[in-house]
C-alpha cells in the first residue's frame, strides 16, 4: 500500500517499535449494542435493570466510554441470594455427570463466542484469555463428574459469594466461581468495573448452555459494600475474595460475626521475588524479567533478585533489552504521583536508574524503569508502587538469595533460574510462596494448587485442594448464622480472670496447684496469678491452675519458632516415631488420666477410661498419617514436570472445646505436630486438668520441647493474645460468637487462618466419632500448598 514503508525483521528488532495493531472490537462492539450499552443485573437467569438505580461507567484504555453497568442496592443483593437459594436446590440435586454435561456444553459455547469475550475484555481493561477460560471450565467439568466418587462424604456448602476488587482480572474470578459450580453450590459474583461486562457475557452463557436459573447471579456495583450486605443474607453460606489487601481486609471486617467464613486471596500489590543465580541462562533469565515485569496489567509486583558474580551481565542486557521500549500506560492518572515518588524515594537511597527514554513531565504514561542496588527496606521493595518499576538487589551465596526471596511480607509466587536442578529443588523448597516456577515465570493452570502464603492470602485455589473451601464434611451440620454482636474490640479480652477462690467455694482442703507447659518446661504463668478449678456441680475447688496472659504466649511463641523449622524438616518417619511414642506414654498413665477425667468432668470411670483409649488411637492414627498424606505430579498440558507440596503452617495457636477436653486437645494436636507444625494450647477454661496432666506425658516423650505449650487461663484473654501475634500463622477456636467475631476482625491484619466454631450455636463436634472426612478436614486445615512448576524442551 502506498505511503507504508516496509520494514525487515532485522529493523523491527533493531527499534523494537511495537507493530500496528489489526485488532477490532466489532464483535463486541455489536453485543454491547444489543444492550444499548446499559448492562443490567443478572439475576434468575436474565438481565434486570431497573430504572432508578444509579449507574457506573466503563472506561476503554483511551478514557473513553465502553458501556454502564448498574449499582446494585439491598433489594437487588437480596434478590440475588434468594435466586441462588432457588436455584442451589434444583443444582446440586442433579447428578454429577449431569452438572459436568452443562459445564462442558458450555465448553463449546465458550468457543464459538471467544472472539466476543476477548474484545469485551480488551476493552474493558481486563484483559484474559478465552482459551486459559477454556481450560479451566474443562478441568472443572472433570471434577463435577466425579466428585461423589473423589471426594465422598463431603457435601456442597450451598450459596457462594465470589468477590473481587476493581482491579482484578476475569480469571481469577472463573478460578472461583468454575469450582464452586462444579462442586454443586450457587454463586452470587461481584465483580469489578472491568470485569463487570465480561461477566455478565459469560453468564448469559452459561445460562444458554443450560444452567439453571439462579444458579449464577451477578450483580455490579461497589464491590466492598455489595459483598458485606450479600454476606448478611441468611441463605449464603461462604464468601470469599480476590483482590487487593487493603479492600480484602476491609471486607473481612465489615462481615466479622456474621457467622459465615470468608477467605482470602491477596495477589494483588503482592511483592514476588525473580532470583537469577550464576548458573542461570543469563539472556534466557532476561528475557523472562522484560516480559513480566512491564506488562501493563499485571496482578504481582516483581523485584529483581541477581547474584553479584552476574550482576554486570544482567545489568549489560537489561539495557540492550530495554533500549527500544516505550513508556506503559498507567492504571490511573493518579499513579504517576506515586510513581515519581517511589523512583525519587530510591535514588536518595543510591539507587541507579535503567530506563529507554524520560519520563514525560506528567500524564498516564511511564517508561519501564529499572532501579538498580536499591535495599530491601526500600519502599518500593516492601510496598511497590502501581508503576512500571522493577527494583534490583544483588546477593553473594545461594542461601543469602533464598532469604532475599523471602524477604518480602507477600508470599505469593517466585520464578528461580539456574540451570542447576539440585539448587532449583533446595531454593524451590525453601521459599516461604505459593507457587514456585523454574526458568519460567506465570505459568497458570487450574491442575496446580495456588496457595498464599504469608500476607498473600488465607485460602488455596486451583487443583484437588482448592475445592475443599466450597464443601463441607456431610457429617457436619451447616455453620449457624449470626448478627454481629456489640463488641469493643480494644478491650476485648482485657477483664481480669474469675477470683482464686469463689463465693461459696469449698475449701475445706487444700488444692492441688499445677504448672503450664512452656518451651518444654513447666512453669508458672508470667503473672504469679493462679485461677481456681471447680468440680463438676460448682462448690468444690479441685485445684489452681496458671492464669496465663499476653508474655506467656510470647515465651511459647519464641520457644516454638526456633524449633518449629527443624521439627518441620524431620522426615515424616522421624515425627511418626515422635507420636507413636506420645501414645505409648499415654498408655502407660491411662489410669491416672482416667481418673482426672473422672474427677474433672464427672464421666463416670468406664466412660473415662473409654476417652482415654481413643485419645491413644487418634495419636497412633495421626502417627501413621505422618508418612502417607503426601501431594503430587498433577498432570499439565504444557510440557515440563509439576509438584503439588503439601507444607506445614508453622505455628499453629489451638484454643480448645469443652466437650472432650482430652479427646478433642489430642485429636487437635496430633493433627498439627503430624504434618510439622508448632502448637499453642489453651485448654478449656472449664476443663483444664486433663490437658494439665497430659503435661506429663508429653514431658516423658521424645517430642522436641517448644513442639507443643499448653497455657492455662482466661479463654477470651489467650485467644486476645494469640490473635495479636504476628508468627502465630493460623488459629483453631473453640469459644464464644464474641470470641469467632473479635477473631475475624482482628486477624485480618496481620492475616491468618480461621478455623472457627461457636460452641453456642454449633452443638458440638462429636469426637469419638472419627469420620473420615472429619479427619481429612483437620488435616487440610493443618497445611499449606505449595506448586512448582519445573519447564523441558
Amino acid at each position: 500500500m502506498a505511503g507504508i514503508t516496509s520494514k525487515t525483521i532485522h529493523d523491527i528488532f533493531q527499534s523494537m517499535e511495537y507493530g500496528p495493531s489489526s485488532s477490532s472490537t466489532a464483535t463486541a462492539q455489536a453485543w454491547l449494542e444489543s444492550h444499548s450499552r446499559a448492562l443490567g443485573l443478572f439475576i434468575d437467569g436474565k438481565f434486570v435493570r431497573s430504572a432508578d438505580r444509579q449507574t457506573c461507567n466503563v472506561t476503554d484504555s483511551s478514557g473513553g466510554p465502553v458501556c454502564s453497568t448498574v449499582c446494585a442496592v439491598d433489594e437487588d443483593a437480596s434478590l440475588s441470594v434468594s435466586s441462588g437459594a432457588s436455584g442451589f436446590k434444583a443444582w446440586s440435586a442433579l447428578p454429577c455427570h449431569l452438572r459436568a454435561k452443562t459445564l462442558l456444553r458450555l465448553v463449546s459455547s465458550l468457543q464459538r463466542h471467544g472472539q466476543c469475550l476477548s474484545e469485551l475484555c480488551d476493552l474493558a481493561q481486563s484483559p484474559s484469555s478465552p482459551s486459559a477460560l477454556v481450560r479451566l471450565l474443562q478441568y472443572y467439568s472433570g471434577w463435577a463428574q466425579l466428585r461423589d466418587s473423589l471426594i465422598p462424604d463431603w457435601t456442597p456448602r450451598g450459596v457462594v459469594v465470589v468477590v473481587v476488587s476493581d482491579d482484578c482480572s476475569l480469571y481469577s474470578l472463573m478460578l472461583k466461581v468454575l469450582p464452586a459450580l462444579a462442586m454443586g453450590n450457587a454463586v452470587v459474583a461481584i465483580p469489578g468495573v472491568g470485569t463487570a461486562p465480561p461477566v455478565l457475557l459469560l453468564a448469559q452463557l452459561f445460562v444458554e448452555a443450560g444452567l439453571p436459573a439462579g444458579v449464577l447471579n451477578v450483580v455490579t456495583g461497589s464491590v466492598l459494600s455489595l459483598g458485606s450486605k450479600v454476606a448478611q443474607n441468611p441463605h449464603v453460606s461462604y464468601v470469599t475474595y480476590s483482590g487487593n489487601k487493603k479492600d480484602g481486609e476491609i471486607l473481612c471486617r465489615a462481615t466479622a460475626g456474621m457467622g459465615v467464613p470468608v477467605s482470602l486471596s491477596l495477589s494483588l500489590g503482592a511483592t514476588c521475588p525473580f532470583i537469577i543465580f550464576e548458573s542461570a541462562d543469563i539472556d534466557s533469565a532476561v528475557d523472562g524479567v522484560i516480559e513480566t515485569a512491564f506488562k501493563k496489567n499485571r496482578e504481582c509486583q516483581w523485584m529483581l533478585c541477581v547474584q553479584e558474580s552476574v550482576w554486570d551481565s544482567v545489568v549489560a542486557r537489561l539495557k540492550v533489552r530495554m533500549a527500544g521500549m516505550k513508556s506503559v500506560p498507567l492504571l490511573a492518572e493518579g499513579d504517576r504521583r506515586l510513581v515519581d515518588a517511589a523512583v525519587q524515594e530510591a535514588q536518595q537511597q543510591g539507587a541507579t536508574l535503567i530506563q529507554p527514554c524520560p519520563p514525560s513531565s506528567s500524564g498516564a504514561a511511564y517508561p519501564p524503569t529499572v532501579l538498580c542496588g536499591v535495599a530491601p527496606s526500600c519502599t518500593c521493595v516492601v510496598t511497590p508502587s502501581p508503576g512500571p518499576l522493577l527494583p534490583l538487589l544483588s546477593f553473594r551465596s545461594h542461601g543469602e538469595g533464598v532469604t532475599l526471596g523471602n524477604h518480602s511480607p507477600h508470599g505469593q509466587a517466585a520464578s528461580i533460574w539456574t540451570e542447576d536442578l539440585t539448587l532449583a529443588l533446595e531454593a524451590a523448597k525453601s521459599l516461604s510462596v505459593g507457587a514456585v516456577w523454574v526458568n519460567s515465570h506465570s505459568v497458570m493452570d487450574p491442575s496446580l494448587p495456588i496457595s498464599g502464603h504469608k500476607e498473600s492470602g488465607n485460602c488455596i485455589d486451583g487443583g484437588k485442594e482448592g475445592l475443599f473451601q466450597f464443601l463441607r464434611p456431610s457429617s457436619s451440620p451447616p455453620l449457624p448464622r449470626s448478627s454481629p454482636a456489640s463488641v469493643d474490640y480494644s478491650k476485648f479480652g482485657t477483664a481480669a480472670s474469675a477470683a482464686i477462690i469463689p463465693e461459696g467455694s469449698n475449701s475445706s482442703s487444700t488444692p492441688r496447684s499445677y504448672l503450664q507447659y512452656v518451651g518444654g518446661k513447666q512453669c508458672k504463668s508470667e503473672s504469679g496469678s493462679s485461677v481456681c478449678v471447680l468440680a463438676p456441680g460448682g462448690g468444690t475447688v479441685l485445684a489452681h491452675c496458671p492464669d496465663g496472659g499476653r508474655k506467656d504466649v510470647r515465651n511459647a511463641v519464641e520457644a516454638a519458632i526456633k524449633v518449629q523449622p527443624g521439627w518441620m524438616k524431620k522426615s515424616p518417619v522421624a515425627r511418626a516415631q515422635s507420636l507413636f511414642s506420645l501414645a505409648e506414654t499415654l498408655e502407660l498413665k491411662r489410669r491416672d488420666m482416667a481418673v482426672s477425667l473422672h474427677s474433672q468432668t464427672g464421666l463416670s470411670l468406664e466412660k473415662a477410661d473409654m476417652e482415654v483409649e481413643l485419645s491413644i488411637a487418634q495419636l497412633c492414627d495421626w502417627a501413621a498419617r505422618c508418612d502417607k498424606e503426601k501431594g503430587g505430579v498433577p498432570s499439565v498440558p504444557q510440557s515440563g514436570s509439576a509438584l503439588s507440596i503439601p507444607e506445614a503452617l508453622g505455628v499453629v495457636g489451638v484454643v480448645l472445646p469443652d466437650s472432650s477436653p482430652l479427646l478433642s486437645m489430642v485429636s487437635l494436636l496430633a493433627a498439627a505436630v503430624a504434618m510439622g507444625n508448632a502448637v499453642i494450647m489453651v485448654p478449656s477454661p472449664k476443663y483444664p486438668l486433663p490437658a494439665l496432666e497430659f503435661i506429663q506425658v508429653l514431658q516423658s516423650s521424645d517430642l522436641p520441647g517448644g513442639v507443643v505449650s499448653i497455657i492455662t487461663g482466661g479463654r477470651d484473654q489467650l485467644t486476645q493474645a494469640l490473635a495479636n501475634h504476628s508468627v502465630i500463622k493460623a488459629i483453631w477456636y473453640w469459644g464464644s460468637m464474641e470470641g469467632c467475631q473479635f477473631l475475624q476482625h482482628t486477624c485480618a491484619s496481620p492475616l491468618k487462618s480461621l478455623w472457627l466454631h461457636c460452641q453456642e450455636k454449633d452443638g458440638g463436634r462429636d469426637w469419638a466419632q472419627p469420620h473420615a472426612s472429619l479427619q481429612e478436614e483437620m488435616w487440610r486445615q493443618a497445611v499449606q500448598w505449595k506448586s512448582v512448576w519445573i519447564p523441558t524442551a
